[in-house]
């Protein structure tokens, strides 16, 4: 195999691990700032989730190095997102029954 055939993988150096890292951080304290606001509930869990997608999408593209590896950083969100949309929808209405066990009318 040539050079010129060769498969050329760009390997990120410790900057662009420093600045996901630092966006990683941001991300966290944002999450943890908007738990102590006054929110409503179903934006707050909006913002919340699609925070932790932006993070999830980090973690893997860089940290897992699939940045470059397209078809493999889709193979890997989408399932994990839809798998947690189905853990979402089957657990939330069984979270709207707490209200009935801890005040009865």
């Amino acid at each position: 195999m040539s050079a010129n055939t060769a498969h050329v993988h760009a390997e990120a150096g410790t900057p662009v691990y420093m600045k996901v890292w630092s966006a990683l951080i941001a991300l966290t304290l944002l999450e943890v700032f908007l738990a102590y606001e006054r929110v409503r509930l179903d934006l707050m869990l909006i913002i919340l989730m699609g925070l932790s997608l932006i993070k999830s999408a980090l973690i893997v593209a860089y940290f897992m190095h699939l940045k470059f590896e397209r078809l493999n950083l889709i193979l890997t969100v989408i399932p994990m997102c839809v798998l947690c949309l189905c853990l979402f929808a089957i657990f939330f209405p069984d979270s709207m029954r707490l209200f009935e066990f801890r005040y009865p009318k």
